[in-house]
């Protein structure tokens, strides 16, 4: 189909958290589906707490996953258990521990999801695994009650839905999209700086969308009410799974149909024009004031970086 024929290697695949390759079986998700697999051998165990994974230092590269003997020993909460699929060697489940980082052995180290990437301490696969449970874990701590009627909510099918005990309303997990993007006019782009970001650091615009809004017009609103800039057309190149708690960035490029920026102060420090040359040196680190762009693997570094090695 000519429609696909133009298509290179997909660009999300250069995002970090989105190299899971587990086979989800969502089909077959049976209420017992995370039970059967504990009680299988080869299932390994992906355990979290406080937005901290728990990975094995001692070994070399860290390994995120533990049997179902280790995961007791670290607090493992069975009765929370996420099947989060099947890999090649057998099931993959997720699951809070009620053991504190303080408690953990010297062997065990609790680190949190952003610097287990920014720091590159596991393979694509398993960060991949990491969305996909760092997710749901956070999802299910977040509605253990009814928005119905009130009353508790119990984990069903393996752990991809709650059903309320009292009135048998069914939840599902959410996943909340996020619009990323890069308005460009010529050769310049617009970055903005946020206050938490790291010194000199600039990234692309983003927000949520909104109930009842297409992407398109996510992109042109945020823009807009960010930067004072109007888009025109609206470009998807990619998207990442982002567990902070359990959102989908999608990320696009803009058509800047005005120039003037008028940023919102309350959002950003600092937003304006960079041209191509000038980002190029913030990719490669030799910007003159030292300014730069995020790290590798940040849905915002790809966008910036596809639109720097452009030749026009």
């Amino acid at each position: 189909m000519k429609i696909f024929d133009a298509a290179s290697a997909e660009a999300s695949r250069l995002t970090a958290f989105s190299g899971n390759t587990l086979n989800r079986d969502s089909e077959n998700r049976q209420d017992d589906a995370a039970s059967n697999a504990l009680g299988d051998p080869a299932t390994r165990i992906l355990l979290a707490r406080g937005g901290r994974l728990y990975l094995r230092v001692s070994d070399s590269p860290f390994q995120s996953r533990f049997t179902r003997e280790e995961a007791l020993e670290l607090g493992a909460r069975e009765d929370q258990a996420i099947l989060l699929g099947i890999g090649s060697n057998g099931p993959v489940v997720a699951m809070p521990s009620g053991t504190d980082a303080e408690s953990l052995p010297e062997s065990i180290k609790a680190i949190d999801y952003r610097s287990i990437y920014i720091q590159g301490l596991l393979d694509d696969d398993a960060l991949g695994e990491l969305a996909q449970g760092a997710a749901l874990i956070a999802w299910h701590a977040s509605h253990r009650y009814c928005g119905r009627c009130g009353g508790d909510t119990q984990m069903k099918a393996g752990g991809y839905k709650r059903r309320c005990s009292k009135c048998s309303a069914e939840l599902f997990p959410r996943t909340d999209p996020v619009t990323i993007m890069l308005s460009v006019r010529g050769d310049k782009c617009v970055l903005g700086r946020s206050p938490h970001f790291g010194p000199g650091m600039y990234s692309c615009l983003a927000g949520f969308v909104e109930p009842g809004e297409t992407l398109e017009d996510a992109v042109r609103r945020e823009t807009l009410e960010e930067s004072g800039i109007t888009v025109g057309r609206v470009a998807y190149h990619a998207s990442q799974p982002w567990p902070f708690p359990y959102s989908l960035m999608i990320g696009c490029y803009g058509e800047a149909l005005t120039e003037q920026i008028d940023p919102d102060l309350d959002e950003l420090e600092d937003c304006r024009w960079f041209d191509r040359a000038e980002v190029r040196s913030m990719i490669d680190g030799s910007h003159k004031d030292g300014l730069s762009v995020p790290p590798p693997g940040a849905i915002a570094a790809v966008l910036i970086k596809n639109w720097a090695e452009q030749s026009g």
